[in-house]
């Protein structure tokens, strides 16, 4: 047996509206904003009383996306520590090729984004920069070079 796909990334967040358009100005699409809640999804997440917000977010070729959920309750709880580095445990990145890295990036300092560490060429291939987006998820961002 194996995965037919990936279907999607979810990110917890405080603040939807921001994560939202930090995600546009990088390019992604909205596809589509629901309430969830109700008893199959407490059981589903084994947790009492689910009411959150999503905004499921796609890129441009239709084949990733990216769950938004912003938790109205329980009220969701922090990750430690804020903005954690790249060895941190569990998941750290989600990587998206773009067109112009320096525009991508002078872009999303608008919403909030620093760099974690510098842009960097890795040999004759790629352009790579981290930066610390929505919740301090940390987003990789690759130019492809000629």
């Amino acid at each position: 047996m194996t995965i037919r796909r990936m279907d999607h990334v979810s990110v917890v967040v405080d603040d939807l509206e921001a994560a939202k358009a930090f995600f546009l100005e990088l390019g992604m699409e909205l596809e589509g904003e629901a309430p969830i809640e109700g008893p199959e999804v407490d059981r589903l997440n084994g947790l009492d009383g689910i009411r959150v917000d999503i905004a499921m977010m796609r890129t441009p070729d239709g084949h990733g996306k990216l769950e938004l959920t912003k938790f109205h309750t329980p009220t969701a709880v922090p990750a430690e520590p804020k903005n954690a580095l790249g060895n941190t445990l569990g998941l750290r990145s989600i990587m998206f090729a773009v067109d112009d890295l320096d525009a991508t990036v002078a872009g999303l300092r608008a919403h909030g984004a620093e760099l974690v560490g510098e842009v960097v060429q890795y040999g004759n291939s790629y352009r790579l920069c981290y930066v610390f987006g929505p919740e301090g998820i940390i987003v990789a961002l690759a130019e492809e070079l000629g």
